[in-house]
């Protein structure tokens, strides 16, 4: 079992950033490739990044690219995803989830652990 814990969250201003954090525990986290997603109101569960086990190759094809960057620290079991130039339309829960093994992907099927998510509320 991995669990898995967001902070960061919070309310912020259209244009503004956040820097979230998913500190992990309970397996070898650079075990796992890992991901945020994001699901707002009446929406479907929406990637946002993902990036490799060691921390060298990030993914971003979902509609936050050019204004999150992803990292990772594995002494530290933690992944963090820093977001800019927010806008309204990225109000939502934001989660992290892990996946065990090299394969780095955008489904959200694919993950085997999933935190409880952190809000983010961008007003306009």
């Amino acid at each position: 079992q991995v669990q898995l814990v967001e902070s960061g969250g919070g309310w912020v201003q259209a244009g503004g950033s956040l820097r979230l954090s998913c500190a992990a525990s309970g397996r070898t986290f650079s075990n796992y490739v890992m991901g945020w997603f994001r699901q707002a109101p009446g929406k479907e569960r929406e990637f946002v990044a993902a990036v490799s086990r060691d921390g060298n190759s990030p993914y971003y094809p979902g509609s936050m690219k050019g204004r999150s960057t992803i990292s990772r620290d594995n002494a530290k079991n933690t992944v963090y995803l820093l977001m800019n130039s927010l806008k309204p339309e990225d109000t939502a829960v934001y989660y992290c989830a892990a996946r065990q093994g090299a394969i780095v992907t955008s489904s959200y099927d694919e993950y085997d652990y999933w935190g409880q998510g952190t809000q983010v509320t961008v007003s306009s």
